[in-house]
Formats: structure tokens, sequence, C-alpha cells
């Protein structure tokens, strides 16, 4: 009978005891290093500055150049509020509203921002912190959203950083969970944080005092927020859609700062394909952009040159896209103008329910072209005649 040899496991202090005793250099460069402020001046000449830390939640869109202005020599967003184009009322409100606020050395009031997608809700509220900056700089600014802020403690990190008369702003604010927006109440009213520490019989809470600071909330769908959240903005501001002047100058000045010359009344045929909308019309000036540097020997735009970059990317004079004349198009070849049901024009577009409803009829309803009945969805004549179509048909064919 062969028996094995069992070989006994060695004790910690042997294992200790068998690694190899690391040389003082190797363990001088695994120690970090620590700088006090008086050691900056101590370093080399050419050490390279560090880079500055990013507030918590704030889009990265630093520009590989590094100078101090290079993050908005890209950026199309305007700086001020005077260089903003449009919503000439609402402009002038909260320019009367941030002056008084100067004036009186106080945080501005919490401001809520309501409107439909790509008005420039966000753009204004980059522009307050800049406004209430006292020595002329880009002011404090914190940026989350609604869906971020999952439970309270994600909120308490945003409240203790802020600063006097910094901005805290928060998009789609309407979907904030209750639980969230509960604790925000005692922060926008009497600028107190409560804070419990500990569990069960032993918790206890703690109130914090923080700094006044501004409160920016952007919706686009204010109905869905409750009425202690939305009483307790002292502002209430809504954007419109832009008018096409708006929109071509803002489309002059962003090919600007994209290095692009328009040339005729390029930006007034990108105004009008835009759908009153600044988002859409950077979009579409982007696209003209790259298509005049490949079709275009100086690079310019002109006005043929956008018709056929508009053209090419199916956006017709009123700025329908081919999904849009699809629908248009089926509702009156198929179900001879309507009515027809939501659910058949899906099932014939094969298209969801939901992208119809969100995407393609808001802005034919804007247009005219298109009505919702009780009965289902009914062209207008005014789609017949965009489309070319003859309205005249035999209805003794349809019995």
């Amino acid at each position: 009978m062969i028996r094995h040899r069992r070989t006994a496991r060695p004790t910690a202090s042997a294992r200790s005891a068998l690694k190899p005793t690391p040389s003082p250099k190797a363990r001088m460069a695994r120690q970090p290093t620590y700088r006090s402020e008086t050691d900056h001046d101590a370093g080399p000449a050419d050490e390279p500055a560090p880079k500055p830390r990013r507030d918590r939640g704030e889009p990265d869109d630093t520009p590989a150049v590094g100078t101090p202005d290079a993050e908005f020599e890209n950026s199309l967003r305007p700086r001020r509020l005077s260089e903003v184009v449009g919503q000439r009322k609402v402009v002038e409100r909260l320019s009367i509203t941030l002056d008084a606020a100067r004036r009186r050395g106080e945080p501005l009031g919490h401001l809520l921002l309501d409107g439909p997608p790509g008005l420039g809700k966000t753009t204004l509220a980059t522009v307050v912190p800049r406004e209430l900056a006292t020595d002329g700089g880009d002011g404090e600014i914190q940026y989350t959203s609604g869906p971020a802020l999952r439970a309270p403690h994600d909120l308490v990190a945003y409240l203790t950083c802020a600063s006097r008369g910094s901005v805290l702003f928060i998009d789609e604010i309407h979907r904030l969970p209750p639980a969230v927006e509960e604790y925000l109440y005692s922060a926008m009213e009497d600028f107190r944080v409560d804070i419990v520490m500990g569990e069960g019989t032993g918790a206890r809470t703690v109130s914090l005092n923080i700094e006044p600071f501004t409160v920016i909330g952007a919706t686009t769908r204010s109905g869905m927020l409750t009425a202690p959240l939305r009483d307790r903005f002292v502002n209430h501001e809504r954007v419109e859609y832009y008018e096409v002047d708006d929109l071509a100058e803002i489309v002059r000045r962003n090919a600007v700062k994209l290095g692009l010359t328009t040339e005729g009344d390029a930006a007034q045929q990108l105004a009008r394909r835009s759908r009153g909308t600044p988002r859409k019309a950077n979009n579409l000036l982007r696209w003209c952009r790259d298509f005049a540097q490949v079709h275009s020997e100086t690079g310019e735009l002109t006005p043929t040159l956008a018709a056929r970059a508009l053209e090419m990317r199916e956006v017709d004079a009123l700025g329908l896209e081919d999904q849009d004349r699809r629908y248009l198009r089926t509702i009156i070849e198929a179900f001879v103008g309507g009515p027809v049901g939501l659910t058949t024009l899906s099932h014939a577009l094969s298209v969801p329910t939901d992208t119809l409803e969100d995407e393609v009829e808001p802005y034919l309803l804007r247009c005219g072209l298109m009505q919702r009945t009780s009965r289902g969805r009914v062209v207008t004549p005014k789609a017949w005649d965009h489309l070319g179509l003859d309205r005249t048909t035999d209805d003794s064919s349809l019995f």
C-alpha cells in the first residue's frame, strides 16, 4: 500500500518571510508624494499645470486647444444675455431680475424654464451664472438631471458643494423621484439640508445650513410637476418657437463660429427648414458645412449649394422629412385622406405608435397638415397641395 506524503502548509509568518524584501528605492516609488501650497513655486518652470477638476455632471466639451477661451470658440452657445437671439420677452424679463439681484447682492430667485426641446433652455441656464458673476467670470454652475438623482443622497453632494450665488441646473426636472423632490423643498426654501446619521433606534438627524443658491429647472412637460415644487420657483419662463428671421441670424452667427462663409439667402433657406428650432438649424448647418467642404472648391455655402445639400438630406421647403411625407401620403393614398386610426396607421407605416405621436404628428399639427379627430387622423387640403396631389376623387368608386 502506497502512502502519499502530506506536505504541511506554511504559516502566515513563514509566507511573509519568503516574500522578497523591497528595496528602499522601490518603497519610495510606491509612496504618494504631497506638496503644500507653499511648494508650488519650487517645481521646475516647464512643469505643466494640473488640469482643473470639472464639476460633477458637467458635460465634457473641452476642446483640444488649451487657450482660455478655446472652450467657447467651437461652441455655438451664446455666453451673455445680450448675445441671445430671439425670445425677446423672456430675455427682457430675465435681464430685469438679474439686474435687480446684482444690485441687492442676492442670489437670483429659483427659475423654471419650460418649453419644447431644442429651444435654448440649457443655453439660458448657462448664461445666468455669467451674468451674476461680479468679477466678469463664468460664475459657478453644477449640472445634473432628474433621472440621475435616484435617491436623496445623490442630491446632497450638489447641495453641500453649492457656494453663495451659484446655480444648480436640473434638466428634465419633471422626472425627479418623489423622495428627491421632497428633499429639495427645504433646500430651496430654507437653504437647509437634513442628513440622517446612523440606523435603527440610534439614528439621528443633523441639519446643515447651506449657502443661498439658485435652482434652475428645465422641463418639456411642466404639467407633470407637482404643485408644491412648481410654486417654489419664483420665476417661471416659457420659451416659444423661433421666427424665421431670428433663426437666420442664429445660422449666420454660428456659421462664423464654425468657419463657414454663407452667401445670399443660404441662411434663410436653412432657417425656413428648421421647424422654428435652433437645435434643428444647427444640425442642418453642420450638414451643409460638410457638404460645402466636399462639393465646393472655395468651401463657401451658396444658396444653390444649400439647396442641393438639403435636397440630399430629403428636407423640403416646409421642413418635412421623408417620414413626414410618407405619413401624409399613406393617409391620402391608402385611406383616401382619412379618418384612420393611429394603430392602423402604425401598421401601414411599420412605425411604432409612440414614434408617430411624439416625433411625426406634432410638427404636422403645427403646420396645419393633419388633424386629430375622434374618428381618427385626417389630412387637410393644405397637405394635398403640399404633396402636389389632386383632391378630386370619385366617391362612387368607394362603394
